[in-house]
């Protein structure tokens, strides 16, 4: 075939996700779409994927792009005239232990949340549902009618015959060698063209726009142009039965996550896949491109756990004639979840890949969201979860990769605890404070590769087995928690985000992208988003202004590479501001409580009282023999300082303040404290309560938002189209009934027996005696009024009680006291609004 010599989108890859990518460009107009693939389209992994198509996924945004998915492959043949082996046979999955049968329930609430059909079922109807399988020992079984299987190549092969419908042009048989960088005359990078070897030819393509959808090449793919594409891939297994009595086309997909494995009906017989725990690294570096329609040798030792597991839970695996042992590479990621969107730093290039052996289910809707993003210039909703820009540079080293995949893979169906850290690749990021806070009993959890205290536990005591309600080290976080709020506490957050914004225009450029007024005093700080021009929240960030030209980014720990690549992405051609990462050059650490203030007059000479200092300023002080700059400013409520410190000098300033605290009440504190604090105090967190599908009104913080300060910033003219237009969806508190419910986040609400959203985050509240949380109603809840509404919480399939707020705060100690000695019960507390507390107690003492 001829190739053209310039195209407008040039995709990379004829698996089904460049396949569907290709597709839904097609679909949106575009004609000027060329595919390039290496061998024949589906040859890589495409061909041997299981083809197991599910509904659910662990947000909203993610289970719809799936439902989508479904609804797409269900009409394909129709429009394509192609067959794609699409059946809804449903799905059931299994559960053995009753902490499974807990997590089920979860998801059944979370399913008819999001508007999915499911059902809860006994042993006995999920047999009666999958007659082949044991159930003695089952707990019960959720059942999924909407769910289905696929032909991986069918399906594969019609949406390339849409694709070339729509006008795309499919080319197979072309190796891309090389991958046109050019730099604008501002110093950004654009993708512009390839490179090609057809037939032994070399060739050049120039393109507007490329897509690596290279599967489990797009890692060696993306190192061409320098795009970090962090992927690893594992051997993946399945078996291939005879016909087995009593399977038929229609037979559910059934899942047995305790087991490890799942199973559906192939040409009568069974496929039989799963997990292992330990997963088996494909150690083939780079991966040849001629590996087409190949498959690794058999290895019968690592599948045993799972075959074992399989002849358990469907004895017929027993005497059922096997035809084959598939062992077939598949990619994934260090977290789990697959990859998309634009490369930070590159214009023009996007990712469509890394889909852990989920691609047949995830394609379809993946396809149609990077080709939105690519034609309409900006992520269509809150993919952050898969956003390529989660990854910093340093998770492309190849051991980690491999480190990782081994545990990777089996956490597709081993059981998830609420705040389970991954283990392996681990410690790679740490502060100067790492060693001296693991020797007072600190317990890490990992951020964006950073080791960050998640608590800290007694001398010689073991970090407590996980667990789905209350914790066994959650007395320890409530001590941490009381030294916040009535001693003094101090957090190592070294882990923040910073970003150093400096030149003529980085004022400018900030009063562009923030929706606060940012054109302050040198020494203010100011709370500010970031939105795009639908008005949602795209980063929350916290500015200090060092000087006239010169302002440092304080953002989330996961945050860097995402807020630097949309900041720079919006300096404009001739503007004078430059942006580094310099989170690696000084440490944070916060200061939070009543005696802290008391606790720096002790090491530092300088006047840090309000009136010299006041909220939301920064000054540079002494600390000891340090220098270090201190701001006034507390996310979790209450007073507090957060000192930035350069990291040379952390230990020293650690140590200065232990040694002057130790009367005033002093205690290390970790990110478990602080959530559940934060939470209490409402504020939000990006990521949690705020994404891009959130605008600041919905989110409750309009107070950030400065619509006449002067200037135009984007998403200023949809925040102006909103106003006074009612709600989608509002944020709330709320506060459970019951301290024996404890929640974790993620858990469905419903008002009066409807389904109205879902929390956000949940911790608990020492104040309150119970677990409080944010999250989001939608629909009519959204447009009243909430102070104390009775909802109930789907905690682990069993409702309990709470109350919502539109605004709530805990009282404090001092006045839980004084209302006990009044009489006052605490369910009065917990039924009060903070204001109304206060007003008693400022009347009555």
């Amino acid at each position: 075939m001829d190739l053209p010599s310039h195209v407008q989108t040039l995709i990379v890859g004829g698996g089904i996700a460049g396949c569907s990518t290709a597709y839904h460009l097609a679909r949106l107009g575009r004609r000027d779409v060329l595919l390039l693939e290496q061998g024949r389209l589906t040859s890589g992994t495409t061909w041997h994927a299981a083809g197991l198509v599910g509904q659910m996924r662990p947000n909203r945004s993610m289970t719809r792009m799936s439902r989508y998915g479904i609804d797409l492959y269900a009409g394909l043949e129709a429009e394509t005239g192609l067959a794609t082996g699409w059946k809804r046979c449903g799905s059931v999955n299994v559960a053995r232990t009753p902490e499974r049968w807990q997590l089920l329930h979860k998801q059944a609430a979370l399913a008819r949340s999001f508007g999915v059909e499911v059902q809860l079922v006994s042993p006995r109807e999920a047999g009666d549902l999958f007659p082949l399988m044991r159930t003695d020992d089952l707990q019960g079984a959720i059942w999924i009618p909407g769910d289905g299987k696929a032909n991986p190549t069918d399906l594969t092969m019609s949406l390339a015959k849409g694709a070339r419908q729509g006008g795309a042009t499919l080319a197979e048989g072309v190796q891309v060698t090389g991958v046109i960088v050019e730099t604008g005359p501002g110093g950004a990078e654009r993708v512009v063209g390839v490179r090609t070897l057809q037939a032994g030819v070399v060739g050049e393509i120039r393109c507007e726009t490329l897509i690596n959808c290279a599967g489990q090449w797009a890692r060696q793919f993306g190192a061409l142009a320098g795009v970090n594409v962090p992927l690893y891939s594992a051997e993946h297994f399945y078996i291939v039965t005879d016909r087995i009595e009593g399977v038929h086309p229609m037979l559910p997909v059934m899942r047995d996550p305790d087991g490890l494995i799942y199973y559906k009906e192939e040409v009568g017989g069974l496929v039989m896949g799963g997990f292992e725990l330990a997963a088996k690294p494909w150690r083939v570096d780079p991966i040849p491109a001629d590996f087409q329609f190949q498959l690794l040798d058999e290895d019968w030792d690592q599948f045993e756990p799972l075959m074992r597991n399989a002849i358990h839970r469907t004895p017929c695996l027993e005497t059922a004639p096997i035809k084959m042992l598939l062992n077939g590479p598949e990619s994934f990621t260090p977290d789990g979840q697959f990859i998309l969107g634009e490369a930070p730093g590159l214009a023009g290039y996007f990712v469509c890949a890394g889909f852990n052996s989920a691609g047949i289910a995830n394609s379809g809707g993946a396809g149609k969201l990077i080709a939105e993003w690519v034609v309409g210039g900006q992520a269509p909703c809150d993919l952050w979860e898969v956003d390529i820009r989660r990854f910093g540079s340093f998770t492309g080293n190849r051991r980690a990769l491999a480190e990782r995949t081994v545990e990777s893979l089996g956490l597709h169906y081993a059981m998830r605890w609420p705040r389970q850290e991954l283990a392996s690749a681990r410690p790679l990021r740490t502060s100067p404070l790492y060693d001296r806070l693991a020797a007072q009993g600190a317990e890490f959890g990992s951020k964006n590769g950073w080791e960050r205290a998640n608590y800290f536990k007694p001398a010689g005591v073991a970090a407590p087995a996980h667990s789905m309600g209350r914790p066994g080290w959650l007395d320890w976080v409530v001590e941490e928690q009381r030294a916040t709020r009535d001693a003094v506490a101090v957090y190592d957050q070294s882990s923040f985000s910073k970003l150093l914004l400096q030149g003529r225009d980085a004022c400018a450029v900030l009063q562009r992208l923030c929706a606060n007024q940012v054109d302050v005093a040198v020494g203010r700080m100011v709370y500010t988003a970031m939105l795009n021009p639908r008005g949602g929240i795209e980063s929350d960030l916290t500015l200090l202004r060092l000087a006239a030209d010169k302002f440092l980014v304080v953002t989330g720990s996961a945050q860097a590479l995402r807020d630097a690549d949309w900041i720079e992405r919006h300096v404009g051609a001739g503007q004078q501001a430059l942006l580094t990462d310099v989170s690696a050059m000084s440490c944070v650490l916060s200061v939070m409580g009543p005696n802290a203030r008391a606790l720096l007059a002790r090491v530092s000479p300088d006047d840090l009282s309000p009136a010299a200092l006041p909220f939301s300023h920064s000054v540079e002080i002494d600390l000891g023999l340090a220098r270090v700059r201190a701001a006034r400013m507390s996310y979790v409520g209450g007073p507090g300082f957060e000192l930035y410190v350069p990291v040379e000098m952390a230990r020293h300033v650690y140590l200065a303040l232990q040694a002057a605290g130790a009367d005033l009440g002093l205690r290390d504190a970790g990110y478990f404290a602080l959530d559940a604090l934060r939470i209490e105090a409402g504020r939000r967190a990006w990521g949690a309560e705020l994404s891009p599908d959130e605008t600041p009104f919905e989110a409750g913080i309009g107070f950030a938002v400065k619509l006449d300060k002067g200037a135009d910033f984007i998403g200023r003219d949809a925040l102006l189209a909103a106003q006074g237009r009612p709600l989608a969806k509002k944020l709330l508190s709320f506060v459970f009934d019951d301290p024996a419910d404890h929640a974790w986040g993620g858990e469905a609400v419903a008002i009066a027996g409807m389904p109205v959203g879902e929390l956000s985050s949940v911790g608990w509240s020492d104040r309150a005696g119970v677990c409080v949380g944010l999250g989001y109603v939608r629909g009519e809840l959204a447009l009243q009024a909430h102070t104390g509404t009775p909802v109930s919480v789907d905690l682990w399939g069993r409702a309990v009680g709470a109350t919502a707020w539109d605004r709530w705060a805990a009282p404090s100690h001092r006045q839980l006291g004084f209302l006990a000695g009044q009489g006052v019960v605490a369910a009065e507390v917990k039924a009060a609004f903070v204001d109304d507390i206060n007003a008693i107690f400022r009347a009555q003492t």
